[in-house]
């Protein structure tokens, strides 16, 4: 469980059943021998670059403390150009039309004025720092923000009572101690259950949280839209289809700021999401994958160029897409120009591939450089993939599969998984092979794989989940020490 600590430069502060110290106290009595995890409010002015406020937070991360605002905030919010480009994208259209310059004063995400709250939840989640003092204003390019850090000596004694409530509020509702049982860390697991094609259905997800607690953490189901403070977590798992334009990157790539651990990064995201990205390793790191072109248009000259080198039937794959959509088996030319034509509308580039027909996939889950699962996942009835999204029956949208022990896969297989997976990075991954007679093709290496109960732990049981969970332990245990 965690315990709360305001740190304060001000001379006088309301009572507020809170623990308040001034910095002179953080900084001479912390820390203490066996104190329990600490997270530190720090209210003194961080105007200035080596002030007071700028070491208390400095000094709250050497103490592992976890600190808001950070000192990467801090140092943000001093760079306007930057933060004006990261803040723009968060500010309504109709703020562009502004009469006169508006300014917010947010205390921990929260503003007095209704139409403007959503406004000031987004710049504390870019910005996470107790008082945010916002300037909006009409520019030549619509509007313009200028953030800038509060300081607390410019409030009146009614603006200071609001913001003491806040305070209160905040300790209470998002740095609460969520669990009576005593765990180490807190996870933030990110999952959508209305998702169509989840990556884990709702009984993994029981099991990834069971396994949780069984090594020490508490982790915590969430929506994309439930996780607005990420720094009260220790580790962040996304179970929620990933994409680069999408809630999950961003939430990964924030985590990875706040020095989370998380699973699946941001850059592991990248890199699966886009197929030019695997296309391009596989070849440069000679990954024997299918004979894949990268085209750009659907000229009569690209055409010849594609029909030149393959045959018919050809795949076509967008780059960015998962569980098959966007992927299209053409038979002959006028198909092959009309799919392209659909592709170029919402890509610069696609994929022509080589066709290769198997009765089964193999997916080989990798964790950190090791496999811990296999299976041969087999192709929907009358279709030539695993899933079919065009048939209405729930019955032939997808194949069956046959999950078994690793040691059991051909080493082939493992070892060309265990080479592409190692081109990505060291997170959790599934990687898709297709084995004809000798030969082994990678077709991709996907993030965030499937684990759905009964289906990938069908072998392993329970004990996929505990490794998983280990080695998110693991990870927190080397950050500690580092």
């Amino acid at each position: 469980m965690y315990k709360t600590i305001v740190v304060t430069d001000q001379a006088e502060t309301p009572s507020l059943d809170l623990n308040v110290i001034s910095f002179d106290q953080y900084l001479e009595d912390y820390p203490k021998l066996g104190e329990p995890r600490t997270r530190i409010i720090n209210l003194c002015d961080t105007e200035h670059y080596l002030s007071r406020g700028y070491y208390c937070s400095l000094l709250a991360e050497s103490r592992q403390h976890r600190v808001l605002p950070s000192v990467n905030t801090i140092n943000d919010l001093r760079d306007q150009d930057e933060a004006e480009q990261s803040l723009r994208p968060l500010l309504p259209k109709a703020a562009g039309v502004l009469e006169a310059p508006l300014e917010l004063h947010i205390f921990f995400g929260w503003v007095p004025q209704e139409d403007w709250k959503k406004v000031a939840r987004s710049l504390f989640e870019q910005y996470a720092s107790p008082y945010l003092r916002a300037t909006l204003s009409r520019g030549e390019n619509g509007c313009e923000v200028k953030l800038e850090r509060g300081n607390l000596s410019t409030l009146t004694a009614t603006e200071l009572s609001v913001f003491y409530d806040r305070l209160r509020e905040f300790t209470q509702q998002v740095w609460r101690n969520r669990s009576r049982r005593q765990h180490r860390w807190d996870m933030a697991i990110l999952y959508n259950s209305e998702e169509a094609t989840a990556p884990s259905d709702a009984d993994a997800i029981k099991r990834f949280v069971k396994a949780a607690s069984k090594v020490g953490i508490e982790a915590e189901v969430l929506r994309s839209d439930q996780l607005k403070h990420l720094s009260q977590y220790d580790a962040l798992f996304i179970r929620e289809t990933t994409s680069i334009d999408h809630a999950t990157y961003r939430l990964s790539r924030k985590g990875e700021k706040e020095g989370l651990v998380v699973m699946d990064d941001a850059t592991s995201i990248m890199r699966c999401c886009n197929k030019i990205f695997l296309h391009d390793a596989f070849s440069y790191n000679k990954v024997s994958a299918p004979g894949t072109m990268v085209v750009s248009n659907r000229s009569a000259k690209e055409l010849h160029r594609i029909e030149a080198r393959f045959d018919y039937p050809m795949v076509l794959k967008m780059p960015e897409s998962s569980f098959s959509i966007g992927v299209y088996k053409v038979e002959d030319r006028a198909a092959l120009e009309e799919k392209l034509g659909l592709m170029f509308k919402e890509s610069a580039l696609a994929l022509v591939q080589e066709y290769l027909y198997t009765d089964y996939d193999w997916r080989i889950g990798v964790l950190n450089g090791r496999a811990i699962y296999a299976c041969k996942y087999f192709m929907a009835r009358d279709h030539w993939q695993i899933y079919n999204h065009a048939s209405s029956r729930k019955s032939t949208q997808s194949g069956g599969f046959e999950t078994i022990p690793t040691f059991e896969a051909p080493r082939a297989v493992l070892d060309a998984a265990l080479k592409a997976s190692a081109i990505i990075g060291n997170g959790l991954y599934g990687v898709d092979l297709k084995q004809k007679g000798n030969h082994v093709y990678v077709i991709e290496v996907n993030d965030n794989p499937s684990i759905e109960h009964g289906v990938e732990d069908a072998y392993l049981g329970d004990e996929l989940y505990m490794m998983i969970m280990q080695e998110f332990v693991d990870r927190l245990e080397r950050r500690g020490r580092s």
